[in-house]
């Protein structure tokens, strides 16, 4: 068995229906696990779904807004229910927006700080006792690497909400570490998705001129790294923020 071999393996992942958590979900099923796929895009997780299922492996969809712990409740019952376990737990939902900080309305502040911040705790919450049963579980969860650094295109809601997330995961790591979870974050750069092809021509040169390995990252990568992160593969490493940005951001 390598170590990336999650056959047997149960997964949830949150904000599934495209980009990095598409993929995300497709290499966890290659590697062999049964996932939970959670997303507000019905239509786009309906897609999803059938991308893991082509792989061979099982998988149930979730619909809802993971700012709602009662989401990640029906994800974490929906795992128990259908597969008996829960062995990983993805917090990848998550959202962006490029406003300056004195355009930035409190109700926009409050709604990167639901989704981004209080999504990753409901669901940490939502399986942590499911994992301390077990006496064995992996929390990954997809931060920023603008929780690192300010960027000067991200409203300040997104890195303050990223930086939170990061905190969250050193404290769960060393809360829950002798119950045999251990619990990283992956920090991305400028990674190639959807979104980043609606850049024009000279913000994309803007961008590649910052990246010292000069081109961007793909969200495979980022699912790479994932995989590493939730399988035996990284088994004494509990509390890290591991810079995936093509050296963009170094230490």
């Amino acid at each position: 068995m390598s170590g990336s071999d999650l056959t047997g393996q149960v997964a949830i992942i949150s904000g599934a229906s495209r980009g990095i958590g598409r993929a995300v979900a497709v290499r966890l099923a290659q590697a062999g696990a049964d996932l939970v796929l959670g997303a507000s895009r019905d239509g786009a997780l309906d897609d999803t779904l059938a991308a893991v299922q082509a792989t061979g492996r099982d998988a149930v969809a979730i619909f809802g807004d993971i700012s709602d712990p009662d989401v990640s409740a029906r994800m974490a019952t929906a795992a128990m229910d259908r597969f008996g376990r829960i062995d990983i737990a993805v917090c990848n939902a998550g959202m962006n927006q490029r406003i300056s900080t004195l355009d930035l309305a409190l109700d926009d502040w409050q709604r990167m700080l639901d989704v981004n911040l209080n999504g990753t705790l409901h669901l940490c919450r939502a399986v942590l006792p499911h994992m301390m049963a077990a006496r064995t579980g992996r929390i990954v969860s997809v931060s920023s690497s603008a929780s690192k650094a300010p960027h000067p295109n991200a409203s300040p809601a997104y890195g303050a909400s990223k930086a939170a997330v990061n905190y969250l995961v050193m404290h769960f790591a060393r809360e829950f570490a002798l119950h045999g979870i251990r619990v990283n974050a992956v920090c991305p750069g400028p990674i190639q998705t959807d979104m980043t092809d609606q850049w024009d021509i000279a913000y994309r040169a803007q961008v590649l001129a910052k990246v010292p390995m000069g081109r961007l990252g793909s969200d495979t990568e980022i699912a790479d790294t994932v995989l590493f992160l939730a399988s035996p593969a990284s088994g004494f490493i509990t509390g890290a923020t591991l810079n995936a940005n093509g050296g963009t951001l170094m230490g």
